[in-house]
């Protein structure tokens, strides 16, 4: 269960995710349209038959109520493989913005309406990877404006594939995976373990992961064809395949930005 808050906590990209230093320019546009300098990669263990009440609670409050604190939530998802298992994704400006992000967020009205209902369809939500763009890479495309609005139709989301590679040693350059050709899937993201100490120590982190993840996505899950663990500095390899909810930002095949802008 995620604990109660004490006083206040929401979440924030120092309040600069949403406004510059100038205190005019979305942060996120300054930023080439590319999310987020740190990233949480959270997997949820759920009691049986659990998750699709959370993922409702999910897309109906969780997504705008903590962007209202400056987060950016990435992608929820649906584990193929897991029937208990829910999957999400949120970024921050950097560890600073993150604990005032979730001071704000969990001790914020939005939690605390519903908070309680979320934890009751949870028996584990220590699972965690705390993650940063790889080296090279410029961490997700991101453009709020794609997002599925809360009253729309339901689209087909494709299968997002999060390859987890737990490492023998550094994640340098030579880490970074090719971003794929017309042949194959682009790469959507490439992350690396963030080992800065964790600012908000009631949401714990896998503080004993070095892990490598490479997120890809695919029209359908059987169009994907799991490579054998062969790179060096691979030991062990976990392979996630992600079903989006209907309100997931992060799906294949993301449409155009609107009017020919480019992301922010």
């Amino acid at each position: 269960m995620i604990p109660a808050a004490a006083p206040e906590w929401l979440y924030a990209f120092p309040r600069n995710w949403l406004s510059s230093a100038a205190g005019a320019r979305s942060t996120l546009a300054a930023m080439e349209g590319c999310c987020c300098p740190i990233v949480e990669l959270r997997r949820y263990r759920l009691h049986p038959g659990a998750r699709d009440a959370l993922v409702r609670l999910f897309d109906e409050h969780f997504v705008e109520g903590q962007e209202r604190c400056d987060m950016r939530v990435i992608g929820q998802f649906r584990d193929l493989d897991d029937p208990d298992r829910f999957v999400w994704l949120r970024g921050f400006a950097d560890m600073e913005a993150r604990t005032r992000a979730l001071e704000a967020f969990y001790g914020g009205p939005v939690w605390k309406e519903h908070g309680p209902a979320a934890n009751d369809t949870m028996v584990d939500h220590t699972d965690v990877l705390l993650l940063k763009p790889a080296p090279g890479t410029a961490g997700f495309r991101f453009d709020p404006r794609l997002r599925p609005e809360p009253e729309s139709p339901a689209i087909a989301g494709g299968v997002v594939i999060a390859t987890i590679d737990h490492l023998s040693g550094p994640a340098g350059p030579d880490a970074v995976a090719p971003p794929g050709d017309a042949s194959g899937p682009a790469v959507l993201a490439q992350l690396v373990t963030e080992s800065a100490r964790n600012g908000f120590p009631r949401l714990p982190v896998r503080e004993d992961a070095n892990v490598r993840v490479t997120f890809l996505s695919y029209a359908t899950a059987d169009a994907h064809r799991p490579s054998p663990t062969t790179a060096a500095g691979v030991q062990r390899r976990e392979i996630l395949r992600l079903q989006p909810t209907r309100r997931s930002y992060l799906r294949h095949a993301l449409p155009p930005l609107p009017s020919g802008e480019r992301a922010g």
